[in-house]
């Protein structure tokens, strides 16, 4: 073995040094991640998101490398969270958020935030979950036309989880369309919405339909502001537009992982390894396993990219611009 002598070294060590400093990307891709990765959520520890957020980075840590370290911000539908991540989390790429972009970027259609919408973007889908309108088991109402006929008499009180949300765009609608009477209360939150449809403190509500699927036989669901996927379990409840002879969107939730757009720019090596194991935790069985575990549903638990987040970002805002008067009251 040759032996390295102190002036050997010393040029050995310089050479070193002049490698890192002319490649500095490569030490960079190299080492991260280094430390765990903060997630903001911005809804309450405990729901749909906090679920489905534990199931995917239970599979997703494991191609990362690192654990995920997640902080619970709700309030003002969403608002606080983005606030937060936004304004005091560091561009690095090692916070992200996990965000419901249905009625969250509909909440930006509503009143834009002081950040620039522009300034985060959403990189990978983890589901898409169409939205319902659902009575407890115990209602008198139990059927839509039920429901119709008792909104021509009186208005309804509608539990919703936030007023800017794909399923309070699609009961109005449903509204302006059959002359019922509807008044949404949020109730912050699916659970919320769940058990006041149960307990009768609203007359029925709307949701996105897997956390109704959740609530089990405590539940009846009447209506899909979208497609039924799942057929039984939904009650075979049929498609808005099928059921009315409209043509409305489909009205979704789809939960994705976002980031500072400023922290995809200075370190594109750090975004291509969260993307490639992204795509690849999809890949794997196991995170169908921890879906279901999680009480997810199967047929909701589909992969989308950079371009697919964007796509239905912009949707949403059209969305939010084309049916913003029936959320404000004008």
């Amino acid at each position: 073995m040759k032996r390295l002598d102190r002036r050997g070294f010393l040029r050995t060590s310089a050479a070193a040094g002049t490698l890192a400093l002319a490649a500095p990307g490569i030490a960079r891709a190299s080492a991260y991640p280094d430390r765990n990765i903060n997630v903001i959520i911005p809804t309450r520890e405990g729901g749909g998101a906090d679920r489905n957020y534990r199931a995917f980075t239970s599979i997703w840590k494991q191609k990362l490398g690192t654990d995920f370290e997640p902080g619970f911000f709700p309030g003002a539908s969403g608002r606080v969270g983005y606030e937060v991540y936004m304004g005091k989390n560091e561009p690095d790429a090692y916070s992200l958020i996990f965000g419901n972009m249905g009625p969250e970027v509909l909440n930006w259609a509503m009143q834009p935030p002081t950040f620039d919408i522009d300034d985060y973007f959403y990189f990978g889908r983890v589901d898409t979950d169409p939205c319902c309108l659902f009575v407890g088991a115990e209602s008198p109402l139990q059927t839509m036309d039920d429901i119709i006929a008792e909104g021509k008499k009186r208005v309804l009180n509608v539990g919703t989880s936030r007023m800017a949300h794909p399923a309070s765009i699609g009961l109005l609608a449903l509204g302006d369309e059959t002359g019922a009477q509807f008044n949404l209360i949020p109730l912050s939150g699916g659970r919320n919405t769940v058990a006041g449809a149960v307990t009768g403190e609203v007359d029925f509500s709307v949701l996105t339909s897997g956390s109704v699927i959740a609530a089990g036989d405590a539940v009846k669901t009447l209506l899909i502001f979208g497609e039924n996927r799942v057929g039984e379990r939904l009650n075979n409840a049929p498609n808005i537009n099928d059921a009315y002879g409209m043509d409305l969107p489909e009205m979704l939730s789809a939960r994705a992982f976002g980031i500072h757009r400023k922290a995809a720019d200075d370190h594109p090596d750090r975004l291509e390894i969260l993307q490639r194991t992204f795509r690849e935790t999809f890949d794997d069985p196991a995170l169908l396993d921890a879906y279901v575990e999680a009480r997810g549903t199967p047929e909701y638990l589909n992969f989308g990219g950079v371009e697919e987040c964007a796509a239905f970002k912009q949707a949403m805002l059209e969305l939010g611009a084309r049916y913003r008067p029936l959320l404000t009251g004008a």
